[in-house]
């Protein structure tokens, strides 16, 4: 993650210092788990636990630069500062056991924090949905005006899929939280199923049963496409935002600093920039998971060519991830929502969001169908034009006459079945009246 974007939180889950920490700490626990067997002497194990408390970072870089494995530079800048008791580190493993079960812990909890920024945005979505239930706007299809609905129903909606990416989340985590101690190509030949156990459980890990030797690929594939489902929620809201701040809407707009400026040549702009930059992430999250869908197909029991794209495509997704959905409830919690606007856009057809209900209303009475379809739209037709209002061209047509009263026409155009109709979705989603939910 480059600065400009990069959080606190995870740049320090995804440093290079935790990473070594954690190889370490794997280290140690296996070790642990074969002295606990009596095969490690009592002496040895005290020692390595007293003196191998960290790692030297710029050490093991030096070391690299000469042996080119990230690894065994690790080792050895740990052993070189060790005497006899440092056989022990990395006795019967493989370098993925190490990498693979470090990853599973690093993804685990960077998944965690996502889930976390997530759960803020449904808090504030599920505020958003109670408190502009009644908040009545057109709604839209093709872009184009067509029955009223609420700003709370379209809330709803947002609602209702971020808690479809809360459970997807939840289930690639979970998929992830797995560890492998089992040696060259996984056949635990020289490192028993009862270490493994221990390692990953000290670590609050599972075990992945049928390793080879690395933890399969399809696990980090399924987090990295829910990554990108999330990023696609986001961007439908995020999209959202930017269509309602059109100068020719102008219902919402996301928050506009004090001392923000728009543009560097027209003064008066104020661009949608939080909701574009949502967009942009979006288009990353769906780039990564494709990375994690290539990685899946290794050859044999092992090669490395997963292993380039993992250093950068883990951080970038989940940091991605994390500064997006943060982004996403800071543009919601600042929404400056204009309910006098949309209420004068719904107006702007003089009721012609109500056609579906005038068409109902001639074919309860006896219509034929597409006559009645025909009497309706030709009455937006001509008021098309502006030379007339669409109320004054069903009240002028006599053959809308013969199947709806001047008052049966102004009672098919009530907001009051629209409202309560969304009520449905209210009720699905646990927000019905009065559960002060």
């Amino acid at each position: 993650m480059i600065d400009r974007y990069a959080l606190p939180e995870l740049r320090e889950l995804f440093s290079e210092q935790h990473k070594l920490d954690l190889w370490l700490r794997i280290e140690l626990l296996a070790v642990e788990a074969r002295h606990a067997t009596g095969l490690v002497p009592d002496d040895d194990w005290e020692r390595l636990r007293a003196s191998s408390a960290s790692v030297d970072g710029a050490r093991a870089r030096e070391i690299e630069q000469e042996s080119q494995h990230d690894v065994i530079a690790f080792l050895r800048s740990i052993t070189e500062r060790l005497g006899p008791e440092g056989r022990w580190l990395h006795f019967g493993l493989t370098s993925s056991d190490v990498l693979d079960t470090a990853t599973a812990v690093v993804l685990r909890d960077a998944t965690r924090f996502v889930e976390d920024e997530l759960q803020k945005l449904a808090d504030l979505l599920r505020t958003m949905t109670l408190e502009h239930r009644s908040t009545p706007m057109v709604g839209r299809s093709h872009g184009i005006h067509a029955e009223p609905i609420t700003f709370g129903y379209k809330a709803a909606g947002w609602l209702a899929e971020v808690q479809r990416d809360q459970a997807r989340l939840a289930r690639a985590r979970e998929g992830i939280a797995v560890g492998k101690i089992s040696g060259a190509v996984g056949t635990h030949a020289h490192v028993s199923a009862e270490v493994e156990e221990f390692v990953c459980r000290s670590l609050g890990l599972g075990v992945d049963p049928a390793s080879t030797q690395v933890v399969s690929r399809d696990r980090h594939a399924e987090l990295l496409t829910a990554l990108a489902i999330l990023g696609g929620t986001l961007e439908r809201m995020a999209v959202e935002v930017r269509h309602l701040q059109r100068t020719e809407v102008g219902e919402a707009f996301e928050p506009f600093g004090a001392g923000q400026q728009g543009s560097s040549a027209m003064p008066h702009k104020r661009n949608p920039v939080i909701a574009e930059r949502i967009t942009g992430f979006a288009r990353l999250l769906r780039a990564d998971a494709l990375v994690g869908l290539e990685n899946m197909a290794l050859w044999h029991e092992r090669d490395i060519s997963h292993s380039s794209a993992e250093r950068f495509v883990f951080e970038r997704a989940l940091g991605v991830a994390g500064y997006a959905t943060r982004s996403m409830t800071g543009l919601l919690g600042g929404l400056e929502i204009d309910a006098g606007q949309m209420a004068h856009n719904l107006e702007l057809l003089d009721g012609m969001v109500h056609s579906e209900a005038l068409l109902l209303a001639m074919i309860a009475k006896g219509a034929d169908r597409q006559e009645a379809y025909r009497l309706v739209q030709a009455a937006a037709k001509r008021a098309w034009s502006g030379a007339s209002s669409f109320r004054a061209e069903l009240g002028a047509d006599a053959e809308v006459g013969k199947w709806l009263s001047p008052e049966e026409v102004e009672n098919a155009m009530t907001l009051q079945p629209h409202l309560d109709g969304i009520e449905a979705t209210y009720r699905a989603l646990g927000l019905a009246e009065g559960t002060g939910r």
